[in-house]
């Protein structure tokens, strides 16, 4: 499960990075975002607008539910690898389950994010760990749909995290699903792809090389909780690095704003 994510940017880091424009938009945004939680509204780049930068509801809601729904996470393998086998190699039943079948084909997206906030299978997010990647932002694997209210008219657009099986660094946190990291080479393909075997071959786990995490305050727990503060370490990386990137970063960068040839390092 991938229920808790971080966005340490401005809007204009974002805009950058995945070049692509935002619109004006109705609602009060906030970025930086320390703990974007299910319901926030948080940056999505969609198959049918992919150079605009969009924001919709963490937590998905088909098209044909009759009342909303917060769906956070869809599981590539769906109704399949019921033991979540980290080997598991076989068929994605995502494509079939009625609530994603759809999306998969034809409502795809890039879940920006910075970090994400994991914690074991039993303890949650009792013991929770920030994941980072060597570089950042990158883009999660979504989905999307929009749902009309039948008794108000309102029109919402939400989404949903793809989840795959753990690679090295979610096994040691003993955390059994890991969220669909693509490779910066790849976010164009999700979006564009129109063969359905494209699309399920990118629902792999991401390089355990290129991932840490470290343990942080259960703060996180609390939907109010957003401050900087939420992502200090507690205790040592679970793998050895010559310095902490993530606190380091932050360090350089304060309050959100980040320089692109900091980012770079």
């Amino acid at each position: 499960m991938c229920g808790r994510y971080v966005l340490v940017d401005k809007l204009q880091a974002y805009e950058q990075r995945f070049n692509a424009v935002t619109q004006q938009f109705s609602v009060h945004i906030t970025l930086p975002n320390y703990n974007v939680v299910p319901g926030a509204l948080a940056p999505v780049i969609t198959n049918d607008k992919p150079n605009e930068i969009q924001f919709f509801r963490f937590g998905l809601t088909p098209f044909w539910a009759k009342k909303p729904m917060y769906l956070i996470n869809a599981r590539s393998e769906g109704d399949h690898n019921s033991d979540d086998d980290p080997n598991y190699n076989g068929a994605k039943g995502i494509i079939s389950k009625p609530s994603f079948r759809k999306p998969i084909r034809s409502q795809r997206c890039l879940v920006i994010a910075d970090y994400f906030i994991e914690g074991p299978r039993k303890e949650k997010l009792d013991k929770p760990y920030l994941v980072y990647l060597k570089r950042r932002p990158f883009a999660m694997a979504g989905i999307w749909d929009q749902w009309v209210n039948q008794e108000t008219g309102e029109i919402i657009h939400s989404f949903a995290i793809i989840t795959t099986t753990p690679n090295r660094i979610l096994q040691k946190i003993q955390h059994h699903r890991s969220p669909v990291i693509l490779h910066e080479s790849d976010e164009r393909k999700w979006l564009e792809a129109d063969h359905l075997a494209t699309v399920t071959s990118l629902l792999e786990p991401y390089d355990s090389d290129e991932m840490n995490a470290y343990p942080i305050s259960n703060r996180i727990k609390s939907p109010r909780a957003n401050d900087i503060q939420l992502l200090e370490p507690i205790r040592d990386a679970v793998e050895t690095e010559t310095d902490l990137r993530v606190v380091r970063e932050l360090k350089l960068q304060g309050m959100g704003y980040t320089k692109r040839d900091e980012r770079k390092e």
